[in-house]
């Protein structure tokens, strides 16, 4: 169980030495508490050596280093990638995913418990939104995960269960955690945040100074066709969106990843293709084809349980298209389905 004392994990640097001001202590036990937290993932304050025994004392009383409690852990029949399920202490559950590649281990995390978008094809969606997580749980799960297989996470991708960029402030502070200089583990080259499309903090986030890669869930690239798959385009059109990512690649010197979800008769056709290439002219770019995933453990109903897969053999077509106007394109294979793993089938039913 997750004891009941104020959580210490989740504070940035800066946060840590006004800390340390405020308790009369030196500025450099900022940087020591901040690298057992976030470098060592240590889970006890008495493992932190370097501390006075009274201070490890003081902050053993009154703070605690564990924000999630690793409840469970499933791992696919088809190849090595693991879901893990975490309980806050707020009693609620989220889930994380390890997917090993041939020169990669990714972790796969959570922003919120659920979410309040309600994407059409996501399992997330359909569980509706109950919370956003702290910037310490955002954390966690990489720790959690770095302990599990031995320091094997390479790469982190904030495409989980919720939407970024609507927890905006905490994703910040654990993107800040990790684009700090002493944190060892993963560098910002190595993270993406992906967004359904909340335009304002995308300039937000390009303005910050913390040069992550940006994933856009895009699925169409006509506006009426994406609000139908995705109610938040309604709300921040993919006009405006469009113009954000472009900003913020100019801004961070990086390329935008636009996550293709295949979608039989709505975004498969000749003209969505056509559509995709000019894209790709505008902004630096790639695109990430991704197969539908079954959302048959959520019992779906309405426009979610109409949603077919696009075949292979036409996947193949559509990427050829793409690849054959000199556009970067990868097609994420499905890893993890029969776990309930895969891209846009996160959703707890504990």
């Amino acid at each position: 169980m997750i004891e009941n004392k104020k959580i210490f994990k989740g504070l940035t640097l800066d946060e840590l030495k006004v800390w340390c001001d405020e308790n009369k202590l030196p500025k450099f036990r900022a940087d020591q508490i901040f690298n057992w937290m976030y470098n060592y993932l240590v889970t006890d304050f008495n493992e932190m050596l370097n501390l006075s025994k009274d201070l490890r004392n003081k902050l053993s009383e009154e703070y605690t280093l564990n924000t999630l409690e690793l409840i469970d852990s499933k791992s696919s029949d088809n190849n090595k990638t693991k879901k893990l399920i975490f309980k806050t202490s707020s009693e609620h559950f989220i889930e994380s995913v390890i997917i090993p590649d041939q020169n990669r281990v990714t972790l796969c995390v959570s922003t919120q418990v659920g979410c309040p978008l309600d994407c059409q094809f996501c399992a997330t969606g359909l569980m509706g939104y109950k919370k956003n997580l702290t910037s310490g749980e955002i954390f966690d799960q990489y720790a959690h995960a770095q302990r599990l297989t031995g320091n094997e996470i390479t790469n982190i991708v904030y495409m989980g269960m919720g939407e970024p960029l609507l927890n905006f402030n905490n994703t910040l502070k654990s993107l800040e955690i990790f684009a700090e200089k002493v944190t060892e583990g993963i560098s910002l080259k190595k993270i993406t945040v992906s967004t359904a499309g909340i335009a304002p903090k995308i300039l937000e986030l390009a303005k910050s100074g913390l040069k992550s890669k940006l994933a856009l869930s895009l699925h169409s690239c006509f506006e009426d066709i994406r609000s139908k798959i995705m109610p938040i385009n309604n709300k921040y059109s993919l006009k405006e969106n469009l113009n954000a990512v472009n900003f913020y690649a100019e801004q961070t010197g990086t390329r935008i990843t636009f996550e293709y979800v295949m979608l039989k008769g709505l975004n498969d056709r000749k003209e969505d293709v056509k559509a995709l290439i000019s894209l790709s002219k505008r902004i630096p770019s790639k695109i990430n084809i991704i197969p539908f995933n079954s959302l048959e453990h959520m019992n779906p109903s309405g426009f979610s349980a109409e949603l077919k897969p696009t075949s292979k053999t036409k996947i193949e077509e559509f990427v050829d298209r793409l690849r054959n106007s000199n556009i970067t394109v990868l097609v994420r294979d499905t890893q993890g389905d029969d776990i309930a793993a895969a891209c846009g089938q996160l959703a707890i039913k504990y």
